[in-house]
């Protein structure tokens, strides 16, 4: 748990996820009054019954695969840099130590067989993780993928492009070599004559161009691909999901204002639950990136849903949270999202520091919302993500769709283009008809 969270939020999560904690808890007197047994006041007078666990159980996607059979799955990892709490230590380093995850420990049934660290500064961890473990670090991604040798020699691949010492271009986009590390990979792929499961880390690439290159490449050679965000995947609370079909009238998510790196956190955990309106998701026909008093005249224009901002941070401790006032917007900058089928939502960054959504959903007097639960420092939220990964490594089935990961990548890359040009709407034909269904 957070230390710093309100008593009130934190009885809402022992509430939403029915889990106990054994020190700290406070109770009244009153709390004891119908545990006290005849004759035993004294000896009784401070003894509670426990909260129980969840009934039945959660259940994790590696739960459905059914107990693990046969060798671990050999995995390469291929990161940009490897330090504390960087991306490469949130997934490399629960691959080889497994975690914890809600009130179980999990060990994946995976080995890390190979190390490639593009980049060593002076807080990195890798090279000590590598001693630690016993596990090789290469020179090129080539040989982490061939332990080696002269053929593909593993299971799987993670791919970790995320952090360390790129440029930035014109755009202000960070350039990360996601792509020429993934081309690294295919080439390894092509010259064994087979394939095995990758997973990238955040949006395929800065550039639509090459994140297209790359998903083509899972297609052609058909092996299964993920990427993406570890918010879609964290605990939620309140709890909320959309069956498919939902009808909704407009959603936004807010968050704290960093365009690139929280933005594509932000658009993935808006279209993890978009996806599923009624009609299903059927492409993104334009975008806008609106600031300052653009943002604003546009809430006041109604052509974003700013109406849903405070609905949106209700969930949210208020230590973590700004106090919303329209004026407030002047300050903002705020994504426009026109979908295929004239659906609109939004994005606003400046509001909060957590990952919220919110949706009027036709037929309900209130709008839902929920907030994405990210642990700090733990940062245990990726060990949801990191399950879903191992599913696909052992079953060669994809957990949830790459396309929701392409789509934002698009996404992403023309609001670039719309800020670069002073707020304008960029129409986006390549993502108009990029349609999937939702896992």
């Amino acid at each position: 748990m957070m230390q710093d969270q309100t008593p009130a939020s934190r009885r809402e999560f022992l509430t939403h996820t029915g889990l106990a904690l054994t020190a700290g808890i406070r109770c009244s007197s009153d709390a004891f009054a119908g545990d006290r047994a005849p004759n035993s006041d004294i000896a009784n007078s401070h003894v509670a019954k426990s909260q129980s666990l969840p009934s039945p159980p959660i259940q994790l996607p590696t739960d459905r695969l059914g107990p693990p059979s046969g060798p671990k799955k050999r995995i390469a990892a291929i990161a940009t840099t490897y330090w504390k709490y960087s991306h490469a230590d949130d997934i490399i380093t629960k691959f080889i130590e497994g975690y914890s995850i809600v009130g179980r420990i999990h060990a994946p049934h995976c080995t890390v067989k190979s190390l490639y660290i593009e980049q060593f500064p002076e807080t990195d961890i890798g090279r000590g993780m590598a001693a630690r473990y016993k596990i090789p670090l290469y020179q090129t991604p080539a040989e982490a993928l061939t332990l080696g040798g002269d053929t593909l020699a593993v299971d799987g691949v993670l791919l970790i492009g995320e952090h360390g010492d790129y440029p930035l271009n014109d755009k202000g986009q960070k350039l990360y070599p996601r792509r020429r590390l993934f081309e690294d990979i295919v080439k390894v792929f092509r010259k064994s004559g087979r394939s095995v499961p990758v997973f990238n880390d955040k949006h395929l690439s800065y550039s639509w161009d090459n994140a297209k290159w790359m998903y083509d490449q899972s297609l052609e050679l058909k092996f299964p691909l993920m990427a993406g965000s570890s918010v879609p995947t964290a605990w939620r609370l309140p709890p909320l999901e959309f069956r498919p079909g939902v009808q909704l009238d407009s959603a936004i998510v807010v968050s704290r204002a960093s365009f690139e790196s929280y933005g594509f956190h932000c658009l993935e955990f808006l279209q993890e639950f978009v996806q599923r309106r009624r009609g299903g998701e059927t492409g993104v026909k334009a975008v806008q990136a609106l600031s300052g008093e653009a943002a604003w005249q546009a809430a006041k224009d109604k052509r974003w849903p700013a109406h849903l901002i405070p609905a949106a941070l209700k969930p949210v401790p208020e230590s973590r949270r700004s106090v919303f006032n329209f004026d407030a917007l002047r300050k903002t900058t705020v994504f426009l999202i026109e979908y295929s089928d004239e659906f609109r939502a939004a994005v606003c960054l400046n509001f909060s520091s957590e990952f919220t959504f919110a949706a009027d959903v036709a037929g309900q007097s209130e709008p839902v919302a929920t907030y994405a639960y990210l642990p700090k420092p733990q940062r245990d939220h990726f060990s949801f993500l990191c399950n879903h990964i191992e599913t696909m490594f052992r079953s060669r089935e994809p957990s949830y769709p790459v396309e929701r990961t392409l789509l934002v990548t698009g996404i992403l890359d023309a609001l670039h283009d719309s800020r670069a040009a002073g707020g304008k709407r960029i129409a986006t034909p390549q993502l108009a008809k990029l349609t999937y269904k939702p896992a």
